[in-house]
């Protein structure tokens, strides 16, 4: 198993259709203990009850420098030590440029941006005790390609700051066997989309993509789980896309 040992922090992980659970699911596979983070109503108690005996659910709102300690601490008590973490909380929303308020920014960065942030503070003083340790950061297309289908702008802002914040951890934590890397997941067939996208232009977007298909969220589970194993161990700052080939550069 690639994980075996191991101890690995999901946020926004309880929602049994996306990608955070379906990375917690494999990564549980692969050996981890795995916490899952997410917000009261999600319930990840019982999301990480579903993985089986012996993983964690915690409350967290990763908008919040305590909440995020807590939960650290947390899973420091439960487990001894942290592994990784996947940075995987977000959220979005279908506007454009003009019609952006300053609530609407700060709501979108202060989860996917901030958020990002505060869980890496977190856990990095375990992993420098420890020497090691892989953050994954999960950013979209849309901060490559100006735009995705359904986030607006400032979606695309945040999830370009991601990129950046990622790099500049690497560079600052590699020394210390601390790797930092993210993912650009393509449009994936999660709850994100349900009711936003009508069969048909479903269709019409598969055909734009090489793999003839939208993503599902084992595919990006399966690149969570390799940057955390020992398979990815010359791996930090890099940008990983799981796309189906939409942006090939």
């Amino acid at each position: 198993m690639l994980l075996k040992d191991q101890v690995a922090i999901i946020t926004g992980g309880a929602g049994v259709n996306g990608l955070g659970f379906a990375t917690a699911r494999l990564m549980a596979a692969q050996g981890a203990r795995v916490a899952v983070l997410d917000l009261e109503r999600a319930n990840p108690a019982a999301a990480a009850a579903q993985l089986g005996p012996g993983h964690l659910g915690l409350v967290a709102d990763v908008t919040d420098k305590a909440s995020c300690e807590a939960a650290a601490a947390a899973v420091l008590h439960a487990f001894g030590r942290i592994d990784t973490l996947v940075n995987n909380a977000g959220i979005t929303q279908p506007v454009k440029t003009l019609e952006i308020t300053g609530a609407d920014y700060d709501r979108i960065l202060d989860v996917s941006l901030r958020g990002t942030l505060y869980m890496s503070q977190a856990v990095l003083p375990s992993m420098r005790a420890q020497q090691s340790g892989s953050i994954v950061c999960i950013s979209s297309v849309s901060a490559q390609r100006g735009g995705g289908i359904l986030g607006g702008p400032h979606y695309s802002a945040a999830k370009a700051g991601v990129l950046g914040l990622a790099r500049a951890m690497a560079r600052e934590f590699g020394p210390e066997n601390i790797r930092v890397n993210c993912i650009t997941p393509g449009l994936i067939g999660t709850d994100i989309i349900k009711g936003k996208l009508t069969e048909e232009k479903k269709a019409e977007i598969a055909e734009t993509i090489p793999l003839a298909r939208l993503g599902r969220a084992e595919d990006i589970a399966g690149a969570c789980v390799f940057l955390a194993s020992p398979l990815s161990a010359y791996c930090t700052g890099i940008t990983l896309d799981v796309n189906g080939g939409m942006l090939i550069h």
